[in-house]
């Protein structure tokens, strides 16, 4: 294979990953895929010396370093939330929905953004602000199917299911279903021990 076009296809590479990497919706994926599209591109930029071009990049793996350092270091137990039951026609809870929708749709593809049918609603708040949101059909013996377990992005760092799934069994809810779109939600239905039963998870608290 010709060297220049091996040189040609690093630069490409690095900048596809850089692109791809702003698609991503956790910021933690965001800021690795960024990262390693940016040595990428560092490398190619030395291979063609175009300086200005690798400074820059090294700049960019420097900080998302940073803010991935200070991701990591955002541990649960330093982190406080509060779970407030709400009704599911609250207005802050329909706010913060409509505010969140476009992020909720590309969160989980196809899902309905329809809750009427929902008898259960919490918003989990960190310092009074909106951080998630946890809306569901609770039946009589406890469980509940879930419609939307959502964080918003700059929480999205698992902390709050460990936070909620601790505090549902003090609301009386000790199974939870989970029916809708998994295809962004694989990793934290895993992490949480959701058993995958046909078409549905499950998950006794």
């Amino acid at each position: 294979m010709n060297t220049n076009v091996i040189i040609e296809a690093i630069g490409y590479t690095g900048s596809a990953l850089v692109l791809v990497s702003f698609l991503m919706v956790s910021v933690v994926k965001l800021r690795i895929v960024n990262t390693i599209g940016s040595i990428i591109f560092t490398v190619y930029a030395f291979i063609i010396h175009s300086y200005p071009t690798a400074i820059m990049n090294i700049c960019l793996v420097l900080i998302n370093i940073y803010h991935l350092i200070k991701l990591s270091n955002t541990k649960t137990d330093s982190r406080t939330y509060d779970l407030v039951n709400v009704s599911p026609d609250d207005s802050m809870l329909k706010y913060t929905l409509s505010r969140s929708e476009s992020d909720i749709l590309k969160s989980f593809p196809g899902m309905s953004m329809d809750f009427s049918g929902a008898n259960s609603a919490y918003m989990i708040c960190h310092e009074g602000n909106p951080a998630g949101i946890f809306i569901g059909v609770l039946g009589e013996n406890g469980s509940m199917e879930i419609l939307l377990d959502y964080s918003l992005p700059e929480y999205r760092d698992f902390s709050i299911g460990q936070f909620l799934f601790s505090k549902l069994p003090q609301e009386g809810i000790h199974t939870l279903t989970f029916r809708g779109p998994d295809d962004n939600h694989k990793d934290y239905l895993s992490k949480y021990e959701f058993a995958k039963r046909g078409s549905q998870y499950i998950k006794i608290l």
